[in-house]
């Protein structure tokens, strides 16, 4: 298997500490801190070991603090109830004693019953399309610095953007965004490895849909996101290593918010999630020497 795909998988394990405990470790991706999408896979993952013969149809998360890269993070999983066809897990994740992230997943018994779904959005497939890391490469000299080295780093996954992606000089344009996505690699037949990793990749590109009106100047480093909470629903099995369509909609930024939609469509049509999620989007117009400054705070 790909390296970088096996070391995520490794990470989103985990490590069993006690009965309900468990202890995981981070990655730099190039972020100013633990990546959103690793707390809710791994958060996940450790609901996951807490529940037999269910699987996972729904996740509501908020995050209260920055992760430190350099800290392992402590999961506690409270087994809230299980009923005859639905558990419930709440999840808490903690750093240096304090809770940095909290989650509540429910999991069902498969079971049959009505099925529709919202269409598919006619866009153009991944075949043909570039990599964001190939679009990234077109510009790299005019990126800072840190910019660079995300938009450089070695990833788990392909990412095939629909729409035109200009990262040095953003023009305003409508709030809706159609990425394809996969793992690099194949992965085994394990639903639950499945859903932990679009959980982790269901965090990229999808506040950015809400700074889309505004053409935001992120290459100058004056724009600040955080995710504030993220929610998850999975409606069907799904496969991260077959080519998803990420599509993504803004309804609304205010407040120093923006909340994004999104839906992620199989090849052949099927809609297998849907999330939504709030962030903080600020803009600041001097220079960001002060680490006190609260505008930098989220």
């Amino acid at each position: 298997m790909h390296p970088v795909l096996d070391d995520l998988i490794a990470l989103l394990k985990l490590e069993r500490i006690e009965e309900n405990i468990f202890r995981g470790d981070s990655r730099d991706i190039g972020s100013a801190q633990v990546f959103g999408g690793q707390v809710l896979g791994q958060a996940l993952s450790a609901a996951q070991h807490t529940v037999e013969d269910r699987v996972a149809h729904s996740l509501h998360a908020y995050f209260l603090r920055r992760g430190d890269m350099k800290a392992p993070i402590i999961y506690e999983v409270d087994r809230a109830r299980d009923g005859g066809s639905f558990s419930n897990r709440r999840v808490v994740a903690i750093q240096h004693g304090r809770p940095i992230f909290n989650l509540a997943a429910s999991f069902q018994n498969p079971e049959p019953g009505l099925d529709h779904q919202a269409a598919m959005p006619d866009v153009p497939g991944p075949d043909g399309l570039k990599d964001i890391a190939d679009v990234a490469s077109e510009h790299l000299q005019s990126l800072p610095e840190k910019m660079r080295r995300f938009m450089t780093a070695k990833r788990p996954f392909d990412f095939r953007p629909v729409e035109p992606v200009n990262l040095v000089a953003a023009e305003p344009q409508d709030p809706v965004k159609h990425v394809w996505i996969r793992t690099v690699d194949q992965l085994p037949d394990d639903l639950a490895l499945h859903q932990n990793l679009l959980a982790y990749v269901s965090d990229y590109e999808l506040l950015g849909t809400s700074t889309l009106p505004h053409g935001l100047p992120f290459g100058r480093g004056k724009v600040i996101m955080a995710s504030l909470d993220h929610a998850l629903w999975f409606h069907r099995d799904v496969r991260i290593d077959r080519w998803l369509l990420y599509s993504m909609d803004s309804p609304n930024a205010s407040g120093a918010r923006g909340l994004a939609r999104g839906q992620l469509f199989t090849e052949d049509g099927q809609l297998v999630a849907s999330t939504v999620q709030e962030g903080l989007v600020r803009v600041i117009e001097k220079e960001r020497n002060d680490r006190s400054d609260p505008r930098l705070q989220v």
